[in-house]
């Protein structure tokens, strides 16, 4: 046993067999080739020594197995040299594949940085690069005369620094308010043989709740600037004194509380002096007002100052809103106790009146709003000033009225007068119902039919944007009781007094003579610059009929010059000759009453038109749009534009009053020419056309920068010869209209929403507030300044009604 064992062991290289190598003939298939049990083949019996044993322990079947051959995987093998190619080929395109990575990272980047560089901004305008003007904040207790102010800008080099803020101002007393009535002597002889005389209107139906009046303190704070834009004293607007927040809102429920009929906002806080407002005249509960009976009341107590009613214009029968545009009539009249005059008394008041010589006109102030509109305790104030002011105080010469837009086309307030009151009850406050008409864009379309749609800019011809005055012309047309019409926004305030603001614009206007009116109208007055209104007008003068070497003339439209002027780079320097007279297109229907001049241009001695009332007021300049930026002077509908446009003329900002006359041409322009025009161009030109009397009053404006003022000239008067518009270069237009964010009056004016929340005492970018006017000079003061956009103004109600504890 021990000695097979140690056989067992062997390795091959002792020449014996392994038994763990033994062929298996159970498992493996039979050879024939390998040799029988019976070989008696010599190679099997071992002679290398005499110890072996028998042959007995090899296998039964015979000797070693024959090896196998391997079969191969690999139907050709790649030949040594052409794989060293191969291998050289893919390590050379790896390489270049990296190389083009790179390559294209660093093309990449660079095309990033030159996109980097191309949509860079452009750098900040100059203006931005100027400082702050800060004495537009003094309060009252700094205030000096207005004649002894050294205004902070514009003033000359030479003067010295003013140095208020180092003053003791703080020490100084608050001088008493007083009243300010810019109204006539409605009491004297003298009016009353003129125009006669005048019932005295209340708020209440006892008549025993009088207008209130406003106060305002005289002078201005010291260093106060000056306007930079217009002019006060040219206008004829007072500004020698100057109206805090009590003063000027006091009367309207400003400063006391909710449960004695105020807002509830101004209780606390910088209030010295305040009280001076309600010294005479106790404060008035306004939940008590209804501002439409009030003023209808008003007006039938004064109709005899004014021309006859052509009819009941007041209202209208069930179901015909759609086509007469009528007055909303509240039935709250006798609920409130109020007793409207009859026709006996309106006649016996119009037969004291026949011996008069003069009839004033009627003029309606037209709030555009919508019927959604969130009215805030602010706007109610607002509201309430333009009323009492306007309407109430001057004896009805002005009659307020809502314009409300309902914006859902689908709403079915032509098809049910339910409805349709429901909407006007849900439009305006409680307190101011009884004024209001709506109007939708549907209803335009449908009194206004034919017009061609070109979906100017993606908004359609009858929208509200590109068609303001749609539904004004026809509010004018359907009543025409009204001689003019102020087309108003619900976004601008005034620090003064509405009525004497809107008789100094319209006297203003009506003063102006013809002559040269156009040319003028098309630029801005820049006193420290133009220096008097004689100054200015002879400047224009020349500039329209000599013209200028301006580089802004390049930029310019090639019109045609004045005959025998020639053509080329020479005429471009003129301008067109003066407008005299209608200026219209082949294309525009004349009709006879239209204005024609008596005399020619050069033989009028800047008589015609003196006196003369303006069909047109605006409050900013009438420009040539014609080659300006101005992203809208293609906004022409129904005219011949094959050759040229129609000549045209514009004023941004709708704020503007119409007279009936030129409504009524409008409307018959939409409804039977299908002309018209973008909302802003459209009064303008077609008072261009029809040769109506058009006035840009040159009210005062402000800026918040210390402006060099021959640059602020050269920007806002940038465009042909000397005037804003006809050029690339003019600053109506999307590239040049940030100049105008500085300012007190443009659509996209920044500065005059904050300047009204200072005068508020707000904070501001984290300056004034109750703490500084406490610790400084007090409330701040301004003179009548006219503000435009002011939106979102929420006031801080600090009181609350006795049933809301």
């Amino acid at each position: 046993m021990r000695s097979s064992r140690r056989r067992a062991s062997y390795g091959a290289e002792d020449g014996e067999y392994d038994v763990g190598k033994a062929h298996d003939l159970e498992k493996d298939d039979f050879d024939p080739h390998s040799p029988s049990l019976d070989s008696d083949d010599e190679a099997h019996s071992s002679t290398i020594s005499s110890r072996e044993i028998s042959g007995s322990h090899q296998p039964m079947l015979g000797g070693k197995p024959p090896e196998r051959k391997l079969k191969s995987f690999y139907f050709y093998r790649i030949p040594n040299r052409t794989a060293r190619w191969l291998c050289l080929a893919l390590m050379a395109s790896i390489i270049l594949f990296i190389l083009s990575l790179v390559r294209m990272s660093y093309v990449s980047s660079r095309q990033l940085e030159a996109q980097h560089l191309k949509d860079k901004p452009p750098p900040p305008p100059p203006w931005e690069s100027f400082n702050f003007l800060e004495r537009y904040f003094g309060g009252i207790r700094a205030l000096v005369p207005r004649d002894e102010n050294i205004p902070e800008y514009p003033r000359d080099a030479e003067r010295s620094s003013i140095g208020v803020t180092n003053t003791s101002v703080n020490a100084r007393a608050i001088p008493p308010s007083t009243p300010f009535n810019p109204y006539p002597d409605y009491n004297s002889s003298a009016y009353q043989l003129e125009y006669g005389r005048v019932s005295e209107c209340f708020l209440d139906p006892q008549e025993t709740v009088r207008v209130p009046k406003l106060y305002a303190y005289m002078g201005v704070p010291r260093g106060q600037p000056d306007a930079v834009i217009g002019s006060y004293q040219t206008v004829g607007i007072l500004d020698t004194m100057c109206f805090e927040r009590y003063g000027r809102l006091g009367p309207y429920g400003f400063g006391y509380s909710l449960r004695r009929g105020g807002i509830g906002t101004g209780l606390i806080g910088e209030r010295e002096g305040a009280e001076n407002v309600w010294s005479v005249e106790q404060e008035v509960d306004y939940t008590k007002v209804q501002w439409g009976e009030a003023q209808r009341v008003c007006a039938a107590k004064n109709s005899h100052r004014f021309k006859a009613m052509p009819g009941d214009q007041g209202s209208s029968d069930q179901g015909d809103e759609f086509r007469d545009m009528p007055v909303e009539r509240s039935n709250s009249l006798e609920l409130a106790g109020m007793v409207e005059p009859t026709a006996d008394d309106v006649a016996g008041n119009r037969t004291t009146q026949e011996a008069n010589k003069k009839l004033l006109p009627r003029t309606a102030v037209v709030l555009r709003t919508w019927w959604d509109f969130q009215f805030t305790q602010e706007d109610v104030l607002y509201l309430r000033s333009l009323i009492a002011e306007l309407s109430l105080a001057s004896g009805g010469e002005y009659t307020l009225h809502f314009l409300v837009h309902v914006k859902d086309d689908n709403l079915p307030i032509w098809a049910d007068s339910d409805t349709y009151s429901r909407a006007l009850e849900d439009a305006l406050p409680k307190e101011f119902h009884g004024m209001a008409t709506l109007w939708s864009e549907r209803q335009m379309g449908l009194i206004y039919g034919g017009l061609a749609e070109s979906y100017y800019r993606d908004l359609p011809v009858h929208g509200v944007y590109r068609s303001t005055y749609m539904p004004m012309q026809y509010f004018a047309y359907k009543h025409p009781e009204y001689d003019y019409f102020w087309n108003w926004e619900m976004d601008v305030r005034y620090t003064g007094h509405w009525y004497h603001l809107f008789d100094s614009l319209r006297k203003w206007a009506q003063a102006q003579p013809r002559k040269g009116l156009w040319e003028r109208n098309a630029r801005f007055y820049i006193p420290d610059v133009h220096g008097s209104w004689e100054d200015f007008k002879q400047m224009v003068r020349v500039q329209s009929e000599m013209g200028t070497q301006s580089s802004n003339n390049l930029w310019a439209s090639r019109k045609p010059g004045p005959p025998g002027q020639g053509q080329g780079a020479s005429a471009q320097s003129k301008i067109d000759p003066p407008v005299w007279g209608p200026l219209a297109p082949d294309d525009v229907y004349q009709p006879e009453n239209d204005p024609v001049p008596p005399t020619s241009y050069e033989k009028d001695k800047y008589s015609w038109g003196v006196g003369e009332e303006a069909d047109l007021i605006t409050l900013n300049p009438m420009f040539d749009p014609d080659e300006t930026p101005w992203i809208l002077a293609e906004d022409v509908t129904g005219y011949n534009t094959t050759e040229r446009f129609p000549p045209r003329r514009t004023a941004v900002i709708t704020a503007s009053r119409l007279s009936q006359r030129l409504l009524t041409t409008m409307h018959k322009e939409v409804a039977l020419q299908r002309h018209t025009m973008f909302s802003e161009m459209w009064p303008a030109s077609c008072a261009l056309h029809h040769g109506f009397k058009a006035v840009y009053v040159p009210h005062p404006v402000f800026i918040d920068r210390n402006w060099p003022t021959n640059y602020l000239a050269s920007v806002m008067n940038g465009g042909k010869n000397g005037a804003s518009g006809g050029s690339r270069t003019s600053v109506f237009g999307d590239s040049r209209q940030h100049n105008f964010r500085g300012t007190t009056w443009y659509y996209n004016a920044g500065f005059s929403g904050n300047l009204w929340r200072r005068w508020l005492g707000y904070r501001v970018d984290n300056d004034g507030g109750e703490e500084e006017e406490i610790a400084g000079e007090g409330r701040m003061c301004l003179p009548g300044v006219l503000l435009h956009p002011v939106k979102g103004v929420e006031l801080v109600v600090e009181g609350v009604r006795a049933d809301e504890r």
